[in-house]
């Protein structure tokens, strides 16, 4: 059985769009399919519009292949099987990932951001892991593959 990730747009961007050499190894863990990577239609909205942003300058095609590339990896689930996690994020957009993270334990949820990683103690109590370090959470998840 895959690993359920959610990874928040933060990590997306390392990997998408910044082309981070940090998350390559997560980068090819989702492209090799070894993780159950979830999104909702409000997550792939959020990165959408994070993207379009002027900061970034990408252009519709870009734009267009980021997107594409990310809900080919990931796992649509519809935001009405979430439940909502007994933990409230005071970044109300952040919370769409804090719920389904909770919705489908046990998860781990990837991000950077600061008010999220604040649950991360409560959070293991209900089989949630919330970290910044993907590569740990790699060691950790997947096999180690003989060469």
């Amino acid at each position: 059985m895959r690993p359920v990730v959610i990874l928040d747009t933060n990590i997306l961007l390392d990997i998408l769009v910044f082309d981070d050499q940090r998350a390559h190894p997560l980068r090819a863990a989702l492209a090799n399919q070894e993780l159950d990577a979830l999104a909702t239609q409000h997550t792939l909205e959020e990165l959408a519009d994070v993207i379009s942003r002027p900061q970034f300058s990408l252009d519709a095609k870009k734009q267009a292949e980021v997107n594409l590339q990310w809900q080919a990896w990931s796992r649509l689930v519809q935001e009405s099987d979430l439940q909502t996690a007994p933990w409230k994020c005071k970044d109300r957009d952040d919370q769409v990932f804090i719920n389904l993270a909770f919705s489908f334990r046990p998860s781990t949820l990837i991000s950077k951001d600061k008010m999220v990683l604040k649950i991360a103690k409560r959070a293991i109590k209900e089989k949630v892991s919330i970290t910044a370090d993907h590569n740990q959470f790699l060691m950790h998840q997947l096999p180690i593959v003989e060469q």
